[in-house]
């Protein structure tokens, strides 16, 4: 018999991570399993010819603030749904960090959304979804974005020509 206990749900603040958040949450409840909402970003290096800028260590930690208040805005915005909720902010590439943590909390699945970009877009922005299922060994449920969102409107015009 399939046993849920801990679902890890990687966010980007967008309306589809919205969406695999709350498909995740109703998984859960019948199961009596916890939700572990996770947010990874990375601190920003700008390359220029003769070197490169790095985040000093005043916009990193506004940049963490302002991940971890927005991460606690999304599970406290979700509390009433009677399912254990817990926000994990971490700082690194986002498919390699959710890899992290899934090991770290022997999860049972990651559920994540898509944009479903493709073309120049795709390869823009790449794949977090696809980088996810390809490494990790575990199940990974795939939530996709709705295709009249005015996110995806967007991706489209730009990778088509």
């Amino acid at each position: 018999m399939l046993a849920l206990r801990r679902i890890l749900v990687p966010v980007d603040f967008t309306e589809s991570s919205d969406r695999a958040l709350d498909y995740a949450i109703e998984l859960a409840a019948p199961f009596d399993a916890s939700v572990f909402v996770m947010h990874a970003y990375e601190v920003p290096v700008y390359g220029f010819p003769d070197g490169a800028f790095i985040a000093n260590g005043d916009v990193a930690a506004r940049i963490s603030t302002a991940a971890q208040k927005a991460l606690d805005a999304l599970v406290d915005s979700r509390k009433e749904k009677g399912v254990p909720l817990k926000a994990i902010l971490r700082t690194g590439v986002a498919w390699e960090e959710t890899n992290h943590v899934a090991d770290e909390l022997a999860a049972d699945l990651i559920v994540i959304s898509t944009h479903g970009r493709r073309g120049l877009a795709r390869a823009l922005l790449g794949s977090v979804a696809e980088n996810i299922i390809r490494t990790t060994p575990r199940p990974v449920l795939v939530i996709h974005g709705h295709r009249d969102s005015s996110a995806w409107q967007a991706a489209e015009r730009v990778s088509r020509p």
